[in-house]
C-alpha cells in the first residue's frame, strides 16, 4: 500500500523497535516510498540493527522511559510502535517478567502520543493473546479476533500484548487518540533473528538445515514432537496488512497473519526440500513448544480492508533459506 496518496513525503514518521526484523523491513518499505522524514529509534546499539539506513534518523533511545518517549515523538505525525522485548518460543516461555515490562514502552509511548498530537498510532500485537483453550489441538479451528476472550493468552507475553491493546483502546475512547492494533500470526523472512535464542520456528529451521548442508550432517533437532500446528506470515504481507490497517477506519483488534496452516514436520519437509536434503529428524519432546495448534481466521481482514495475506509458504521460505544460507555460508 503507497501511504504517500494519504500523508506528505516530508511528514515525521516514528518507527519504534526499527532496529528489530519487522521494525527494519517497514523502514526499508517507508524509504521506497519517498518519505524522507523516517525517524528510526531502537534500545540496541546501531551496529546490532537488523537493518539501517543512513539517511533516515536513527535514534538510540530506552523507550520504557517516559522521557524518551516524549523526545521520540516530538514533531511526528504519525508512529509505528513495534518496540518490545521478545522472540520466538524458547525466549517467550523463559523470559516472562522480560516480556512483561514491554507494557512500559507503550504505556509512555501512549502518552506522549496522546500529548503530542499524534494523529494515528499503530500497536502491534500477537496472536499470543488468544485463549489457549482455542489452541489445544493441532486440528485447531482458525481464530477469530474475539477468541482473545474470555481472557487466558500466553503468559507473560500474552498477558502484557493484551493489556496494551486495552491501553489502545481506552486512549482512543478517553482521549481520542487514533490507534490501530494488528495481532500479528508468526511473521517470517529475510534479515531477521535466525539464532541466539530468540529465532521463531521458520528461521530455526532453515538455520538448523542449512547447518547440516554446510557441515555434511544428516540430523536435524526438532522442538516437540512435530505435530504442533501453525500459520507463518511472510514479511511483505505482514507489512502490506499493517499499513492498510494504519490508514483505515478499523479501530479494533485485527488478524494480519497467513491461514495456511501446517505443522512444524510440515514445515521442515518443505525447508528440505528447498535445500535438497532429507535429514534425520531428533525430536525434543522437554523443549519449548507452546500452543497445540494456532491459525488464523482471516473472515475479518478481508471483510473490513479487502485483502488478506497472500505469499505461500513455500515461496517465503524460499526467500528466507536463500538468506540464512547464505549468512551461515559467508562465516566457513
Amino acid at each position: 500500500m503507497i501511504l504517500s496518496d494519504s500523508l506528505s513525503n516530508d511528514d515525521v514518521i516514528l518507527v519504534a523497535g526499527a532496529g528489530g526484523f519487522i521494525g527494519g523491513h517497514l523502514v526499508a518499505n517507508l524509504r521506497n516510498q519517498g518519505f524522507v522524514r523516517v525517524r528510526a529509534v531502537d534500545i540496541k546499539p546501531l551496529d546490532t540493527w537488523h537493518q539501517h539506513f543512513t539517511d533516515v534518523e536513527n535514534i538510540i533511545r530506552d523507550l520504557s522511559d517516559k522521557t524518551a518517549c516524549f523526545e521520540v515523538t516530538q514533531d511526528a505525525r504519525v508512529v509505528f510502535n513495534l518496540a518490545a522485548d521478545m522472540g520466538g518460543m524458547g525466549f517467550i516461555e523463559g523470559n516472562r517478567a522480560l516480556c512483561m515490562l514491554s507494557v512500559l514502552i507503550n504505556t509512555h509511548m501512549l502518552l506522549a502520543a496522546k500529548d503530542r498530537g499524534i494523529e494515528r498510532y499503530f500497536y502491534s500485537s500477537s496472536a499470543c493473546v488468544y485463549a489457549a483453550q482455542h489452541q489445544e489441538s493441532p486440528e485447531v479451528v482458525p481464530l477469530r479476533e474475539e477468541d482473545a476472550y474470555p481472557a487466558m493468552p500466553e503468559d507473560g507475553y500474552g498477558w502484557e500484548k493484551l493489556f496494551s491493546e486495552r491501553m489502545c483502546r481506552h486512549f482512543r475512547e478517553d482521549f481520542g487518540l487514533t490507534t490501530r492494533i494488528a495481532r500479528y500470526h508468526n511473521i517470517y523472512g529475510p534479515h531477521g533473528t535466525f539464532e541466539g535464542g530468540r529465532e521463531k520456528a521458520p528461521a530455526a529451521i532453515c538455520r538448523k538445515v542449512a547447518d547440516a548442508v554446510l557441515n555434511g550432517n544428516n540430523t536435524i533437532e526438532i522442538w516437540g514432537d512435530g505435530k504442533q500446528t501453525r500459520s507463518f506470515t511472510y514479511i511483505t504481507d505482514c507489512l502490506e496488512g499493517t499499513l492498510r490497517l494504519l490508514m483505515s477506519d478499523w479501530d479494533e483488534p485485527l488478524n494480519v497473519g497467513s491461514s495456511e496452516l501446517v505443522s512444524v514436520d510440515q514445515l521442515v519437509d518443505i525447508v528440505e526440500a528447498i535445500a535438497g536434503t532429507h535429514l534425520v529428524r531428533q525430536y525434543r519432546l522437554d523443549a519449548p513448544q507452546g500452543v497445540r495448534g494456532r491459525n488464523s481466521d482471516n473472515s475479518r481482514i478481508r471483510e473490513v480492508l479487502g485483502w488478506s495475506p497472500s505469499v505461500p509458504l513455500v515461496d517465503g521460505l524460499a526467500t528466507t533459506y536463500r538468506w540464512v544460507y547464505d549468512e551461515l555460508a559467508a562465516r566457513h
